[in-house]
C-alpha cells in the first residue's frame, strides 16, 4: 500500500473486500457474457451502507470524506468485478454531492435517504451526441411554465439508464445565444426517470457489458420546479462540485484495476514454464511488470494528495486531473502488459485479463480524455494560452 492507513480506513478496506470476494471472476464473466446487471452485488453494497459513505449522518450516511470514498472504490476495482462493479455503484457515491451542497433542506430530506439505502437507482445525464466534452454546447432544453419545466433533448453514453428510477440531468434553461458566458443558462435537475417520456436505447459496446450504456431521448418530460437543484441558470457551476471528486474516484478505480491485472500477470509469470524455466525468470517479462508497479504506485500517491486537498477544502483541480491522467495511463499499461504476459491465454476469457483490458479502455476517454486534461494543465497550471 502506498500510504499508511489509519485503523478505521483499514477496516473500510477489509469490509469492502469481504463483500467483493463473494463475487469471483466466474460471476463477473457470466454477467459480462450475458449483458446482465449485477443487482446482487449492488444490493449487498447498499445493504452494508457503503452508498452513504460521504453523505451527511443525519440522512443515514457516514459523513466521511472523498479519501474514504476513493479507498472504497479502489478496493472494488481491485476485485474481480473491476470497472463493471465500480460503475454499478459509482453514481451513488459521487453524484449526490451536488444535492448535499446546493439542495434545499427539503430536497436533502426527500432525496438523500433513498440514495443512501440504494432504493433509488440514479443515472447521470449530461453528455450529448453533438456536444461531447463541450458541456456548454448542450442542446437539451428545459422550458419553464406555470407549474414547472418541460424538458426535451438527447443524451448519450448514459450508464444504467435501463435500470434507473431517477435521473440527474443538465439542461439549458436559457438559449446559448442569449447568455453572456457559455457557462451561463444551464440548470441541474434531479427527477424521475419517467419512461412515459424518456426512452433509453442500449448501446452495444466493446466492454463493461454487465452495466448498460445508452442513448436517451427525452420527449416533453414534465419536471416540477422543486426538482431543480440550486438556482436556475447555475447548473454548470453546481456540476463542478462533483467533477473533482469524480476525477479522484475514477483515478482510484484505474489503479485498482491495474493492480488486479498486474497480480494476474505476476502469478502467471511464476507458474508458466517455457524452455524449462518459469517465464518470470526472464528480464523481458520481469522489467515491464516492475515498471507497471512503479507507475501504479506513483499514480496512487497523486490520488491521495488530491483527495487530501479536497477533504481539507483546498483547491485540488490540478491534482485531481493529474491523478486521473496518470492512473488511467498506468492502469491501461498494466492491463496491456498482463495481456501480453499471458500471451495466447490472455486472449481467452478463462483468465479474465481480456475482460480487464476491455474495461480499462473506458477511463481512456471518460469522464474526460487525456488530451483535455493536458489542455487544462497547460492553461490553468502552466499559464499557457488557451488552445481551443
Amino acid at each position: 500500500m502506498s500510504v499508511e492507513w489509519s485503523p478505521e480506513r483499514q477496516q473500510i478496506q477489509e469490509a469492502v473486500k469481504a463483500i467483493c470476494d463473494k463475487y469471483d471472476d466466474a460471476y463477473w464473466r457470466k454477467k459480462d457474457e450475458n449483458h446482465e446487471f449485477p443487482s446482487e452485488f449492488r444490493q449487498d453494497m447498499a445493504d452494508a451502507g457503503w452508498f452513504g459513505i460521504t453523505m451527511p449522518v443525519e440522512y443515514g450516511g457516514a459523513g466521511l470524506g472523498i479519501t474514504e470514498a476513493a479507498l472504497l472504490m479502489q478496493t472494488v476495482a481491485n476485485s474481480a468485478g473491476v470497472l463493471a462493479a465500480c460503475t454499478s455503484i459509482h453514481i451513488n457515491i459521487f453524484a449526490p454531492h451536488a444535492i448535499v451542497v446546493h439542495g434545499t433542506p427539503e430536497q436533502r430530506r426527500s432525496i438523500l435517504p433513498a440514495l443512501v439505502q440504494g432504493k433509488d437507482i440514479p443515472c447521470f445525464c449530461v453528455t450529448e451526441p453533438d456536444a461531447g466534452l463541450d458541456t456548454t454546447g448542450i442542446a437539451t432544453r428545459a422550458v419553464r411554465g406555470s407549474d414547472g419545466y418541460v424538458i426535451n433533448g438527447r443524451k448519450v453514453w448514459i450508464s444504467m439508464a435501463q435500470h434507473a428510477s431517477k435521473m440527474m440531468i443538465l439542461a439549458r434553461t436559457t438559449p446559448l445565444s442569449e447568455c453572456k458566458r457559455r457557462t451561463d443558462g444551464m440548470s441541474l435537475f434531479y427527477t424521475d426517470f419517467d419512461r412515459r417520456y424518456v426512452t433509453a436505447t442500449e448501446i452495444q459496446k466493446m466492454g463493461r457489458a454487465a452495466v448498460d450504456s445508452n442513448s436517451v431521448f427525452i420527449d416533453n418530460l414534465p419536471v416540477p420546479q422543486e426538482h431543480r437543484i440550486g438556482k436556475e441558470g447555475e447548473g454548470f457551476r453546481i456540476l463542478l462540485d462533483a467533477i473533482n471528486p469524480e476525477r479522484i474516484l475514477v483515478a482510484a478505480e484505474c489503479v485498482g484495476i491495474g493492480r488486479r491485472a498486474l497480480g494476474k500477470a505476476i502469478d502467471y509469470a511464476r507458474e508458466r514454464v517455457v524452455f524449462g524455466r518459469a517465464i518470470g525468470q526472464n528480464q523481458s517479462i520481469q522489467h515491464p511488470l516492475a515498471r507497471n508497479w512503479m507507475e501504479l504506485e506513483a499514480a496512487d500517491l497523486m490520488i491521495w494528495q488530491a483527495a487530501a486537498l479536497y477533504d481539507a477544502g483546498k483547491s485540488c483541480a490540478a491534482q485531481a486531473n493529474a491523478a486521473k491522467f496518470l492512473a488511467a495511463e498506468a492502469g491501461f499499461s498494466a492491463c496491456n502488459r498482463a495481456f501480453r504476459t499471458l500471451g495466447g491465454m490472455g486472449f481467452g476469457a478463462e483468465y479474465d485479463v481480456e475482460r480487464y483490458f476491455r474495461e480499462i479502455m473506458v477511463p481512456q476517454v471518460a469522464p474526460v480524455s487525456a488530451e483535455m486534461i493536458l489542455n487544462f494543465i497547460s492553461e490553468r497550471v502552466l499559464g499557457l494560452p488557451r488552445s481551443y
